[in-house]
Order: C-alpha cells, then structure tokens, then sequence
C-alpha cells in the first residue's frame, strides 16, 4: 500500500512539472503574441495614417466635389491647430 501511493505522489508529482512546463512555454507564447499584435498595431496605425493623407493629397490635387472636401478637411486641421496653440498659450 505505501508503494502504491509513493507511486501516486511521483505521478502527481511529474504531472506538476508537465503543467509548470506547459505554463511557462504559454507565458513565452502569450508574451511573443503581444508583442507581434503591438508591432501589428502600429503598422496598422502608420498605415492608416498614409492612408489619410493619400486621401488629402488626392482631394487638394483633384477639382470640384473633392476641392470641397479637401476644404472642409484643411479647415477642421487648421481649427485642431488653433486649439493647440491656444492651450499651449493658458
């Protein structure tokens, strides 16, 4: 009987050093995912950015509906500006 629960305990044992084993290498993994979704992120942002001023490039270079619309956009930039500098200026 105490062979048989020595057994026990060295199964349990080695189930413990499995489960600390497949723990750490899923923190390695989980820490290497984040990392890739940070990198993934700033990408996407960087990418939306260009994107952004493609658009404005596109709209100030083309004429009438898109004039319009590179209008209203160089506006709401100037207005964001002027806000900066005001609360730079308090």
């Amino acid at each position: 009987m105490v062979i048989s629960f020595k057994e026990k305990i060295d199964t349990i044992v080695s189930m413990l050093e499995e489960s600390e084993k497949e723990r750490e290498r899923l923190q390695k993994e989980k820490s290497q995912l984040s990392e890739q979704i940070k990198l993934k992120t700033t990408a996407f942002e960087e990418l939306e950015r260009r994107y952004e001023n493609l658009k404005l490039a596109k709209a100030i270079l083309g004429s009438g509906e898109n004039s319009h619309e590179a209008r209203i956009k160089v506006n709401r930039i100037v207005r964001e500006i002027d806000k900066c500098i005001a609360l730079l200026n308090h």
